[in-house]
C-alpha cells in the first residue's frame, strides 16, 4: 500500500478507538457498562444490531462466496423480516418489563437454573468459537500487506479490540458502530462504483452482469425444495428464519444490543429497521463480488489469492514446476478470452444459439483454470502441509489491493477493520455480561458489590479476548469464513430457541422437562448435522422442533412439578 492509503488506515482507526473511548466515559457501574445505561436511540439501535452481524467476514468472505459460487446466499436472510416483527411482538417487551441483563435471567424465572446454565453455556460455545473467527478476518488482511503470518496479525487486532471493550463496555461498542456503520456504506457505494469503472469501456453494468450470469454467477433465487442445498428460497425463509429468530432473540450479542435502547418502541424500530436493510445491503456485497468476476474475465486474476502462500511456494524447491504451472495458467487465460470476446459480439447481436454455445464454451475454459490451480494447491500441500490452500477469502482484498485508487485502499481496509472491530467488540461484551451475570453472580458470587461486578465484567472482557484470539490462531482451516459461522451457529441455536419458544408459549413444560430436552435435541442436532443428506440451514428447525416436541412429551411422563409462572 502506499504511504497515502496507511494514513488513511491508521487514521480512521485511531478516530474509532478515540471516539468510542471519548463517548463511554461514563461507564462507571454495570448497568452502564453491559446495557449502556439503556439510553439509546432506535438508529443507534440498528446501526449496532447491523454492525454486529456485518463482521469483517462479510466484507472479506461474502463477495468471495459469490465470486466462485453465485448470489444464492442471498436467500439466506429471507426469513430474517419474519424474524424481527416475531421478535418485536414476543421477545423485546418482556426483556424490557423484566429489566434482564441477559436473555438467559429469563429463562430461571421461567424454569429453573439448571435451564439457565445450560442455554448460557451454549452461547458462550457458539459465540466464543465465532469470534475467534471474526479476529481471524482482518488479520487476513494485514498478513496480506505486510506480507508476515497471520498468527501476528491476530495478536495484535485481537489485543486492539479487547482494549477499548474492555475500558467502555457497551457505550464504546454501540457509538463505534454507529461511525463504523456510516463508514462503510460509503465505502462500499465507493467500491462498487470502481468496479464497473474498471471494465473494459464497451462493457457496462447491464453487459457485465450478462456475462457473469452466463456462466452462472447471477442466481439469486432457487425455488427447488432440496434439503441437502443450503441456499434455497425456502431453506431461507424457513431455516433462516429459525436461525435469525434464535439468533437476534437469544445470542446475547444482539439482545445486548436492543436492550440498551431507550424503550420498547426504540429498540423495536431499531430492529425493524435492520430487518429492512440488511437484505438489501448484503445483496449489493454479493453484487460487488459478481461484478469482480466479470472484471477478471478482462484482467488475468492471480494464479492463487493469498499471495503469502503463493510467495512460500515461490521460494521454495517447487517454484520451477509452479513457474510452468504459471505459464499453462497464463495460455489458459488467453484463450479464455477469445470466448469472452466472443460471447461480448453474441450478446451485442443478441444471438440466443452463439450465446448457448459461447456459454459452453465459456464453462469449460473456466473448469481449466480451476484445474491448474489445484494443481497450484497441491504443490503447497507438499511444501507445506499446514498451508492455507482456500483463498475464497482473499478474492475481494487482492482486488482491493492491486486495482483500486490511492486513498480508496485504504478506507476499504479500514472498513473492513472496522467491521470486525465492531462486531467482535459486541461479541467480547455479550460473553462478558453472559458469563458475569449468568454464572459469576448468580453462582459464585451472589452479593457482591456493584463496583465489583463491573470489575468483573472487564475481566471477563479480557479472559474471552484471550479465548478468542486463540481460536483465531486456528481458523485458517475452516474454509469460507462467513459459511463457517453460520454453520457453527446452526448446531445450536435451533436448540437455544426451542427452549425459549417453550418458555413464552408452552406454559405447561416445567423446569426439568425441558432441560432433559434440550440435551437430547442437541445430541441429535450433532448427529444428524454429520451427515450429508440435510443442509445446515434446517439444522436450526430440527434442534427447535426437537426441543418443543420431546419437553412437552416428557412433561406428560416425568413431569409432575408444577410450571413456574413469570409476570
Amino acid at each position: 500500500m502506499s504511504s497515502l492509503d496507511w494514513g488513511v488506515l491508521i487514521l480512521t482507526l485511531v478516530v474509532i478507538v478515540v471516539y468510542g473511548v471519548y463517548k463511554s466515559r461514563g461507564a462507571h457501574n454495570i448497568q452502564g457498562y453491559l446495557l449502556g445505561n439503556q439510553s439509546l436511540p432506535w438508529y443507534h439501535v440498528c446501526l449496532s444490531v447491523m454492525a454486529t452481524q456485518a463482521s469483517a467476514i462479510t466484507f472479506l468472505s461474502a463477495p468471495g462466496l459469490a465470486y466462485s459460487s453465485g448470489m444464492s446466499f442471498v436467500q439466506f436472510y429471507f426469513g430474517l423480516p419474519l424474524a424481527m416483527i416475531v421478535l418485536c411482538i414476543t421477545f423485546v417487551p418482556i426483556y424490557h418489563r423484566l429489566k434482564v441483563y441477559t436473555a438467559y435471567e429469563f429463562l430461571e424465572q421461567r424454569f429453573d437454573l439448571n435451564t439457565r446454565a445450560l442455554t448460557a453455556f451454549l452461547f458462550l460455545i457458539s459465540r466464543g468459537l465465532s469470534t475467534g473467527i471474526t479476529i481471524y478476518a482482518p488479520s487476513i488482511i494485514l498478513s496480506t500487506i505486510l506480507d508476515i503470518n497471520t498468527t501476528y496479525t491476530t495478536l495484535f487486532i485481537g489485543s486492539l479490540v479487547v482494549f477499548y471493550t474492555v475500558y467502555g463496555g457497551t457505550k464504546a461498542v454501540s457509538y463505534t458502530q454507529m461511525l463504523q456503520m456510516s463508514i462503510i456504506f460509503c465505502g462500499l457505494f465507493a467500491a462498487g462504483i470502481m468496479v464497473v469503472h474498471l471494465l473494459p469501456g464497451d462493457i457496462g453494468f447491464g453487459k457485465a452482469l450478462s456475462i457473469a450470469g452466463k456462466m452462472g454467477r447471477t442466481n439469486a433465487i432457487d425455488f427447488k425444495f432440496d434439503f441437502q442445498n443450503p441456499y434455497t428460497i425456502w431453506s431461507g425463509l424457513i431455516g433462516g428464519f429459525f436461525l435469525q429468530l434464535s439468533y437476534f432473540g437469544t445470542d446475547q450479542s444482539q439482545v445486548g444490543r436492543y436492550l440498551s435502547g431507550a424503550s420498547v418502541n426504540q429498540s423495536r424500530l431499531g430492529l425493524l429497521m435492520n430487518g429492512l436493510v440488511k437484505i438489501p445491503m448484503q445483496f449489493l456485497i454479493l453484487l460487488i463480488g459478481v461484478l469482480v468476476f466479470t472484471f477478471y474475465q478482462y484482467n488475468r486474476p492471480p494464479i492463487f489469492f493469498n499471495s503469502f502462500e503463493l510467495n512460500k511456494l515461490e521460494k521454495s524447491e517447487y517454484n520451477p514446476e509452479l513457474n510452468k504451472l504459471k505459464a499453462d495458467y497464463d495460455l489458459a487465460f488467453k484463450e479464455k478470452q477469445l470466448v469472452v470476446n466472443k460471447m461480448n459480439q453474441a450478446l451485442d447481436q443478441d444471438n440466443k444459439t452463439e450465446i448457448d454455445l459461447q456459454r459452453k464454451d465459456l464453462q469449460t475454459a473456466d473448469e481449466k483454470g480451476k484445474s491448474i490451480r489445484k494443481e497450484v494447491t497441491d504443490l503447497m500441500t507438499k511444501n507445506d502441509k499446514t498451508a492455507d490452500i482456500n483463498d475464497n477469502n482473499y478474492i475481494f482484498l487482492s482486488f482491493v489491493t492491486q486495482y483500486l485508487p490511492k486513498g480508496l485502499i485504504g478506507l476499504l481496509i479500514a472498513i473492513i477493520f472496522l467491521a470486525s472491530m465492531g462486531s467482535t467488540a459486541s461479541a467480547l461484551n455479550s460473553l462478558a455480561s453472559t458469563t458475569v451475570i449468568d454464572i459469576y453472580k448468580r453462582l459464585i458470587r451472589k452479593k457482591g458489590s456493584d463496583h465489583e461486578y463491573l470489575q468483573a465484567s472487564r475481566c471477563a472482557t479480557v479472559f474471552w479476548g484471550v479465548v478468542c484470539i486463540i481460536m483465531a490462531l486456528y481458523a485458517s482451516k475452516i474454509g469460507n469464513l462467513l459459511e463457517a459461522v453460520n454453520i457453527l451457529g446452526s448446531y445450536i441455536y435451533g436448540t437455544i430457541l426451542g427452549v425459549f419458544l417453550v418458555a413464552f408459549y408452552v406454559k405447561q413444560v416445567n423446569g426439568r422437562a425441558v432441560f432433559l430436552a434440550a440435551i437430547v435435541a442437541e445430541t441429535a442436532v450433532i448427529l444428524i448435522g454429520q451427515q450429508k443428506w440435510v443442509a445446515y440451514l434446517w439444522l436450526n428447525v430440527i434442534g427447535c422442533l426437537l426441543v418443543i416436541m420431546v419437553a412437552v412429551l416428557l412433561q406428560q411422563i416425568i413431569g409432575k412439578d408444577k410450571p413456574k409462572t413469570v409476570n
